[in-house]
């Protein structure tokens, strides 16, 4: 794998495949799934590229390059040691929002727990990072950053981390007319969205050479 990441990945099944189908893509498997086509959607195929790649999900470590000597096995053991010292993280549920212009389901009523949760899993994952590269920098657009974001992607490889972290599950590419797409995908997800929400493991995931991320092994939260 050329990269790992920290994420949320549901294990209620219902949600999961419908997330999944939604997508058209199952990270556990890698298999291409057939996606469902919404009234006044369009082709769903078209709208959902960048996050059929990473697979359904919420970040808690972005992705990131192993440093040097740091293998796979280590990040394993890592991710399995920080679950079993942190509790699950309970929410009141989800809504769907508009978010920059794409669409992501945001949790309700647990922010200050899950903004402290997803702070323990960065800094529990910092050293085994590698440096930025100037490239990977220039990828964050630097320039379009908040001085105390830029001050975060230097520091923890990543600007949207700490008092800037916002958990999201995206649904979507950035769109120019999401407002009928949210009202379709309203209607699609109402019926199998969890209440409450809850964030019971951490799921590693890896970024395979055609840059498709894998999950690869899911941790209960035991702590």
């Amino acid at each position: 794998m050329k990269r790992y990441a920290v994420y949320y990945s549901p294990r209620e099944p219902t949600f999961a495949c419908r997330a999944n189908e939604w997508l058209g893509r199952d990270p556990a498997t890698g298999q291409a799934l057939p996606q469902p086509v919404l009234a006044g959607v369009g082709d769903p195929h078209t709208l959902t590229s960048e996050p059929r790649r990473y697979g359904f999900h919420g970040t808690l470590r972005a992705p990131f390059r192993p440093a040097g000597g740091v293998s796979g096995e280590m990040i394993l053991d890592r991710v399995a040691m920080l679950a079993a010292r942190l509790a699950p993280v309970v929410c009141e549920g989800l809504r769907l929002e508009i978010l920059h212009g794409f669409l992501a389901l945001t949790p309700v009523g647990c922010k200050a727990a899950l903004s402290n949760f997803a702070a323990r899993v960065v800094e529990g994952t910092d050293d085994l990072r590698a440096p930025l590269t100037e490239a990977e920098i220039a990828r964050r657009h630097p320039e379009r950053l908040s001085p105390r974001q830029r001050q975060l992607l230097d520091r923890w490889g990543y600007p949207h981390v700490m008092e800037e972290f916002r958990f999201h599950l995206t649904l979507t590419d950035r769109l120019d007319h999401p407002e009928p797409v949210r009202e379709a995908l309203e209607t699609h997800f109402a019926p199998v969205l969890p209440r409450p929400f809850a964030i019971e493991d951490l799921c590693l995931f890896g970024e395979d050479p055609s840059g498709r991320f894998h999950l690869l092994h899911r941790y209960a939260l035991t702590g």
